[in-house]
């Protein structure tokens, strides 16, 4: 194949933005560079089927939960999650919402009281697996209480020490 030009792709993966960040900033002199969150990423946008033969299979990931435009209750009756508008309304008041909380929310509200786990959480709401490090979840976390007590709303969301969160009657 001599004289024929060969390019190089490099493929980075990391599952957080900081990681990206820093892969980007490390690796910013490739000429060709693909940043993806996790393996399934990268074996899709290359057109690769599965993983290789050797490797063993990660366990089946639960589907995640159909999530309908209709609002979703919390343990008040008056508090809703409208993923139209992506707001949150409480007795005639609404805040806007991000995506992620927006996504946070809509996981807590589906079954008011019942912890969801960091890793859940990492799943469904930034699709990718839970490294240990809370610091992107705890942001949101933050800005979600304040929302809801700009509200005034009943309701806050409730840390369970190494397992989670929960939404829970304030």
């Amino acid at each position: 194949m001599r004289g024929i030009p060969v390019a190089s792709l490099v493929i980075g993966i990391a599952s957080s933005p900081a990681e990206r960040r820093h892969l980007a900033r490390t690796l910013g002199g490739s000429p060709a560079l693909l940043i993806v969150s996790s393996v399934e990423q990268a074996r899709e946008f290359l057109g690769v089927a599965g993983p290789p033969a050797a490797a063993t299979p990660p366990p089946p990931v639960q589907p995640a939960p159909v999530r309908t435009a209709e609002p979703a209750t919390t343990p008040s009756a008056d508090l809703a999650v409208d993923s139209d508008r992506r707001m949150l309304r409480w007795r005639g008041r609404e805040v806007d919402l991000t995506r992620l909380e927006h996504d946070f929310l809509i996981c807590l509200t589906e079954t008011p009281g019942q912890v969801w786990t960091y890793e859940r959480l990492h799943l469904e709401v930034w699709g990718n697996k839970h490294l240990g490090r809370g610091s992107d979840m705890h942001s949101v976390v933050r800005r979600v209480r304040r929302k809801l007590a700009r509200l005034n709303a009943p309701v806050t969301v409730h840390a369970v020490r190494g397992v989670g969160f929960r939404l829970a009657a304030a």
